[in-house]
């Protein structure tokens, strides 16, 4: 197929449906993942939530224009971490704030939910206490709080405060009555100073710190769809053609998971779709394709093979 006929299919395909079947492999995905023991020894699940910003050209996709010279459409994901799988998604133009994908959260009680600071919103996070879960954020440096109460901490772990909190402005007060946990953490690799905000105050400190480190997770995701799945270069410029593309390339990455969890397939995630993407048309079984596949030797990276690149 040429690349004016994909374009064409993909400015004429209803980007609701891709975004359906997307929903429904999520779900598949997710399945297969409930045998999984929950992260770091909690007794819920974990999950991450961010959005990654996909640069467009603007001479090429003016609908999508953010700022005077930049256009971009921004993806949300809500990520499981038991499996790396993505369980919820949302994709907007580049200027929505990525903290509105928070009233579209589907909230899973008693669940945690770990965000960076972008998504520090106390009034939408009230909504997620509300509901049941645990949030897990960084606190801005110009927040204005008080100090209810303070718990020792072992400095020799990288710990600093632990402390209970109550917001004492206004707005603080109105968004967020209730009390919110506040640690200091200063991370012994990088040295950095870390302030975590979070409505959980049962388990220990340092295991608060950890959890906000699983958030490293979902940048590896967004790094390995941009590589893998060329997000970087688009066949139809309109915003349904990109939105086709984009949800066409979240269910990929949810296919090879569930094939990879099905058939307990040892291969990394990117062996797996790079020999789909040469044998596709092979009617031979998946396992005895990867059987020829030495893992031992370092990869072809397939981000070397031409891409389509409008900007």
């Amino acid at each position: 197929m040429t690349r004016t006929n994909l374009a064409y299919a993909n400015d004429h395909r209803d980007w609701r449906v891709f975004a359906a079947i997307t929903s429904v492999l999520m779900r598949r995905a997710q399945r297969l993942c409930v045998d999984t023991p929950p992260e770091l020894g909690l007794e819920a699940d974990l999950f991450a939530l961010d959005a990654t910003v996909i640069e467009l050209s603007m001479a090429l996709f003016p609908w999508a224009r953010w700022k005077k010279t930049l256009a971009s459409v921004k993806l949300n994901v809500l990520l499981d971490l038991r499996g790396d799988i993505p369980v919820f998604a949302s994709l907007h133009e580049g200027k929505r704030h990525e903290v509105a994908s928070l009233d579209e959260l589907p909230v899973q009680p008693g669940s945690y939910y770990v965000m960076d600071r972008g998504y520090l919103d106390f009034a939408r996070l009230h909504r997620l206490h509300r509901a049941g879960a645990f949030f897990v954020t960084r606190l801005k440096s110009n927040t204005s709080y008080y100090v209810a109460e303070s718990r020792p901490v072992e400095k020799g772990t990288g710990l600093r405060c632990d402390q209970t909190i109550k917001l004492n402005s206004y707005v603080g007060q109105r968004d967020y009555p209730g009390k919110l946990r506040r640690i200091r953490y200063v991370d012994p690799e990088t040295d950095n100073t870390l302030v975590f905000v979070t409505n959980q105050f049962d388990p220990d400190a340092l295991l608060i710190a950890q959890i906000y480190r699983r958030r490293w997770a979902i940048e590896l995701f967004f790094r390995w769809i941009k590589l893998h799945l060329r997000l970087r270069g688009f066949y139809s410029t309109s915003f349904n053609g990109v939105r086709v593309q984009i949800w066409s390339a979240i269910s990929a990455y949810l296919l090879v998971a569930i094939v990879k969890r099905r058939l307990l397939l040892p291969h990394f995630l990117w062996e797996i779709l790079q020999i789909v993407s040469i044998a596709s048309m092979e009617q031979i079984a998946l396992p005895e394709l990867l059987a020829s596949v030495d893992t031992r030797t370092e990869h072809v990276d397939i981000s070397n093979q031409p891409e389509i690149n409008y900007s």
